[in-house]
């Protein structure tokens, strides 16, 4: 049987070729070991099991947060023969795999993001409530989003709901779940709230709600955030970075709107407590006003009768000081013409006097 004969720029152009097409895209698991960056940009690194090893490409942009050697990795991929730098898998996207990798994966970006401020306590802001608009980013397929719905419609019907249907799990959850954030945040009019739900899952499962570019978008949100993810053990890195965090899509609900009956039953109560105020302050202005007419008709009592006694005391002092007093007590008024003359000097002789007494008058005539 003869061979092909081929350059070795024909043989890595047909290799790619073919790998191409009978592989356009493989995922493989194994240990992680080489790992490098350079340039801070290209990432170069092994994934090898008890019996072989393959080399890997990508860029930082592709790492879901700081890795170490020894971590199991998933890690989808395009194989290809370089012309130069030989066979290696460009990456595609990098997932820890297994309980182990995926816990140490988190503990590391969650180092890391905690050194930045990123979960600090005073980045979170207090949530309306209740809000009049929450933007939900949510699979819609999911039964976290229908409980989160059943119960806020159930609590407080009135509020509006606008819902960004995302991948909530798989390779491409990060950039859909990053891309509703983008999309909220951009809108001129921005929902109160942005809540991002799902419900519980294994360790896999919830990897993207630990990705270090969706914590990353969770914490730059310019609008106040809620993340439940329905799983009680471990916190995942974006409910750290959320302004709240929520157990479960039911809990957020809870969280965020009040029970409309209560609502109703503490507004009757406050209606009944207010009214009740009302008449006590009325009843209190009442007596208020009594007391005041009570004290104003007392002291204009004392006025008038002040007065009546001072109208008493110049009367006596004008009678104490009147003519017929005067004849009262022994004196008597010369007249001339019928004027009083209080001189002798201003008597004429030969005159006409008539003199007053307090009980009569007797004429004379001066000499």
């Amino acid at each position: 049987m003869s061979s092909l004969e081929l350059s070795v720029s024909d043989f890595v152009a047909v290799f790619n070729q073919s790998i191409d097409y009978a592989y356009p895209q493989v995922t493989i698991i194994g240990e992680l070991s080489n790992f490098k960056i350079s340039k801070n940009r290209w990432v170069y690194f092994d994934l090898k099991d008890d019996q072989a090893s393959v080399r890997f490409f990508g860029t930082t942009f592709q790492l879901p947060g700081p890795l170490e050697n020894g971590m199991m990795l998933r890690v989808v991929g395009s194989p290809q023969l370089h012309p130069q730098f030989g066979f290696s898998i460009t990456v595609k996207s990098i997932q820890a795999a297994g309980d182990g990798s995926i816990k140490k994966a988190a503990q590391l970006l969650q180092a890391k993001l905690q050194k930045e401020g990123l979960f600090d306590a005073e980045r979170k802001r207090l949530l309306p409530h209740p809000p009049h608009t929450i933007g939900l980013i949510a699979s819609e397929q999911s039964a976290g989003y229908a409980d989160f719905i059943k119960i806020l419609q159930a609590r407080w019907p009135k509020v509006i709901i606008d819902h960004y249907d995302v991948q909530v799990q798989g390779d491409g959850a990060p950039t859909q779940i990053i891309a509703a954030i983008n999309y909220f945040n951009a809108r001129a009019e921005v929902p109160e709230v942005l809540v991002i739900t799902r419900g519980g899952g294994s360790s896999d499962d919830l990897q993207a709600f630990s990705n270090e570019a969706v914590t990353r978008a969770v914490a730059a949100s310019r609008i106040p955030t809620l993340v439940a993810i329905g799983h009680e053990v471990d916190s995942s890195l974006a409910e750290l970075a959320a302004d709240l965090r929520a157990s479960t899509p039911s809990n957020a609900a809870e969280l965020l709107v009040p029970e409309k009956k209560q609502e109703m039953n503490t507004i009757s109560e406050v209606e009944k407590l207010m009214k009740d105020f009302l008449q006590r302050m009325l009843k209190n202005q009442q007596r208020y006003v009594f007391d005041k007419k009570t004290d104003v008709t007392r002291a204009m009592q004392q006025i008038l009768q002040a007065a009546k006694q001072n109208i008493a005391m110049q009367r006596q002092i004008l009678s104490m000081a009147s003519p017929q007093h005067i004849l009262q007590r022994g004196y008597a008024i010369v007249r001339s013409n019928g004027n009083a003359i209080a001189s002798a000097r201003k008597v004429l002789p030969q005159s006409k006097l008539t003199i007053e007494f307090k009980d009569g008058t007797v004429d004379a005539k001066s000499e």
